[in-house]
């Protein structure tokens, strides 16, 4: 009951103009706006500039580079995934087909090493592919290619990341390419 007395000095002191707070209008009536003329907003660009590199390749338009036909691994894809496995660690990142790294994740990050009794088991690759396919789809990745090796393909551990990644809602196999 003493905080009564305290609280109303305290709306009495910062009641008025010094305390910063702005005083509320009394008029019922709202302010005239200006008004906007129309014409001016109608106006189309003639010509138009797409800033944005990846909306060819989300309408599935844009160019894939071929490569050579001998080349292995096949450079025809817009993102494409690849693991990689050391001694300790696990690392899974998805390539742009300008070389950029765009979303990555590793068992050496701090957040998941800790959630991880081995970094390097089927559960480690698991919770890769989740993490990483949680990424993907914050970055606007819903397709890439991976294309393991024969003895790869072949590994528990890398099946796990798959499932991961395609049950969290990342496709690995990217549209095929609508030609004009």
């Amino acid at each position: 009951m003493a905080l009564q007395p305290r609280v109303w000095k305290w709306l009495s002191v910062c009641g008025k103009l010094e305390c910063g707070f702005a005083a509320r209008s009394t008029s019922s009536s709202p302010a005239i706006q200006p008004e906007v003329e129309t014409k001016e907003n109608e106006a189309v660009a003639p010509v138009f500039t797409n800033r944005n590199p990846r909306n060819l390749e989300l309408l599935g338009v844009a160019r894939k580079e071929r490569g050579w036909a001998t080349v292995w691994p096949n450079r025809e894809f817009w993102h494409r995934l690849q693991v990689i496995k050391t001694q300790h660690h696990i690392e899974a990142l998805v390539e742009h087909q300008n070389g950029q790294v765009v979303v990555s994740a590793s068992t050496r990050e701090w957040a998941i090493k800790k959630h991880l009794y081995n970094t390097r088991n089927v559960v480690a690759c698991e919770s890769i592919g989740r993490v990483l396919a949680q990424r993907c789809l914050e970055a606007g990745i819903n397709f890439m290619v991976y294309q393991p090796t024969p003895w790869e393909a072949s590994s528990d551990s890398l099946k796990s990341l798959q499932n991961a990644m395609t049950e969290s809602g990342v496709v690995l196999q990217e549209p095929r390419r609508i030609y004009e």
